[in-house]
């Protein structure tokens, strides 16, 4: 069984400015997806080109900072925040929220789709094959800081890795659920969706199959990420605030692919 060697969270110390390998985490997956974005405009049918491109990767990252960390305060510990505001600030110690980063780039894009006249759902299907770059990143940049480690595993797990805990002050065999979430909604649903978009499809369909596919692989890797220690498990015992999260999404993608694509035009 492997065991964890800590990663110094700080990659550059400057002195005064600190550069943190969470940040640059999310700057890579940016840079990357923003080269991906690029490399898509070469399908003249896509009708995007590189400067819009650029454009958009702006109000994406508006949309996942600040979305993302609201997110975060709202459905997972609004308690500490309301009572240590000023904590909302260190976006650096970690604590951002997928859905409330996805609920935030939604919004962001519907602005700048109003700005050159393509609807939210072109723009969607545009660019989820490559928010899973981002959700890549962002999941080795949780592994990096030694943040949202899964459950005690069996010491025999070929899964599991030693980590140390700091309560029981000994090693621990864990699941590293964000390496798993790093394989599962980062490559695997990027291969998919990166297949799925060669070809001209339905309106809402790719972005469809974004939202079930994330939302059907983060429920999954729930059972065994541990919930966060503020709130627990919501019911049953097994239930979580992300997988209550993921049912919308579900739910929109099954209706995007089986019902809205099929009635509107093929473009994406």
């Amino acid at each position: 069984m492997m065991t964890y060697q800590t990663i110094d969270p700080v990659a550059l110390d400057l002195g005064v400015v600190q550069v943190r390998w969470y940040g640059l985490m999310y700057l890579i997956g940016f840079l990357s997806a923003w080269y991906y974005g690029t490399v898509r405009t070469r399908d003249s049918w896509r009708n995007w080109n590189k400067d819009q491109v650029s454009d958009l990767l702006f109000y994406c990252a508006l949309g996942v900072i600040l979305g993302g960390r609201l997110g975060y305060i709202f459905f997972y510990d609004f308690a500490h925040y309301i009572s240590q505001p000023l904590d909302m600030l260190k976006i650096w110690q970690g604590g951002m929220s997928f859905h409330g980063g996805l609920l935030g780039v939604i919004t962001t894009v519907w602005l700048y789709g109003r700005k050159i006249n393509k609807s939210l759902l072109e723009i969607t299907d545009f660019i989820a094959p490559f928010v899973t770059i981002g959700l890549f990143f962002g999941r080795i940049g949780n592994y990096i800081n030694s943040e949202l480690w899964g459950k005690v595993a069996p010491v025999d797990s070929p899964l599991a890795m030693l980590v140390y805990d700091h309560s029981l002050q000994t090693l621990v065999p864990k699941y590293p659920t964000q390496l798993l979430e790093a394989l599962l909604e980062g490559l695997v649903l990027g291969v998919i969706l990166w297949w799925y978009s060669r070809q001209q499809r339905g309106i809402g369909a790719v972005s469809g199959l974004f939202l079930l596919g994330y939302g059907s692989l983060r429920f999954l890797v729930e059972f065994w990420r541990m919930p966060d220690a503020q709130l627990g498990y919501l019911a049953w015992d097994w239930l979580t605030m992300g997988q209550i999260l993921c049912l919308p999404m579900i739910a929109g993608g099954l209706f995007l692919i089986f019902f809205w694509s099929k009635r509107h035009a093929t473009v994406s």
